[in-house]
């Protein structure tokens, strides 16, 4: 594979993913394409929300948690934690689309559930619009693609967009880091940039090893979401751009990457 430098030709099945890809990776993204490809409503169940923890999770009625589908939002501190920046007004935001609402619906994906047992689903409100693209829209969330969910990606991303920088955008926390110059104790949602120093492979998954110990894990069913467009195996001394969950691992920090949406080169 020729890898990032030059994209792929791009089988005429799926065209409208295809032309989202290329126009992500050619820094030429259009907010109405993603709009385009938004989910219609849809009510897999209709729900009653009794308390909202955060921007992104909520209590129902019956006691299940619900994880909205595709964004993250500002962490609100509990237990003595502070909360990050925005992080209470991402909850506001949120109770105030809900409140009056005698119902909501729930859509659901592939999966169901997360490793938390907590619910996963696109949250609309009574009248139609979806929970997700509005508080995107508001700057209060940012897009995230995290497997196999990935029906609305190009909706919520798209909706990001048209944030135009406001909200959290505007936080030295949701800002681009370099991985040498990450926080001590950065660990949960970071967006990442660093030139890839070593690429490594294991049974289960490619990694692009970046300065600092910071290492992105592409797992191997993961791989053809990324082939279509360029050859991971190709990003040796490229720059690139990651967003996701940092944790420990061997001394360092790991991000998994699920989707290309996630993963951005930079010196193009």
């Amino acid at each position: 594979m020729s890898g990032l430098a030059g994209l792929k030709r791009v089988p005429h099945k799926g065209t409208l993913f295809a032309l989202w890809v290329v126009l992500f990776f050619s820094g030429a993204w259009s907010p109405r394409v993603g709009a385009q490809l938004c989910l219609p409503f849809q009510a897999d169940e209709w729900v009653k929300v009794r308390y909202v923890y955060d921007g992104d999770t909520v209590r129902l009625s019956d006691g299940r948690k619900v994880r909205l589908i595709g964004i993250n939002t500002p962490e609100v501190g509990h237990d003595g934690h502070v909360s990050e920046p925005l992080g209470e007004a991402a909850r506001q935001a949120l109770q105030g689309l809900l409140a009056g609402q005698s119902q909501v619906a729930l859509r659901y994906e592939e999966d169901r559930h997360d490793r938390y047992g907590r619910l996963l689903a696109h949250l609309y409100l009574a009248d139609q619009r979806n929970v997700q693209e509005l508080l995107l829209e508001q700057g209060l969330a940012a897009a995230v693609a995290v497997a196999p969910n990935f029906a609305n990606l190009e909706c919520y991303f798209a909706a990001e967009a048209r944030a135009n920088g406001a909200g959290i955008w505007q936080q030295r926390r949701f800002s681009a880091y370099e991985s040498g110059h990450l926080p001590r104790e950065a660990r949960g949602f970071y967006i990442v940039e660093g030139v890839v120093e070593r690429i490594g492979e294991s049974r289960q998954a490619l990694w692009l090893n970046l300065p600092n110990s910071v290492a992105v894990r592409i797992d191997n069913r993961a791989l053809p979401r990324f082939t279509p467009v360029f050859d991971p195996g190709q990003l040796q001394g490229k720059n690139i751009r990651v967003r996701g969950w940092l944790s420990e691992w061997r001394g360092g920090l790991q991000m998994r990457v699920d989707h290309l949406a996630a993963l951005q080169r930079l010196d193009e």
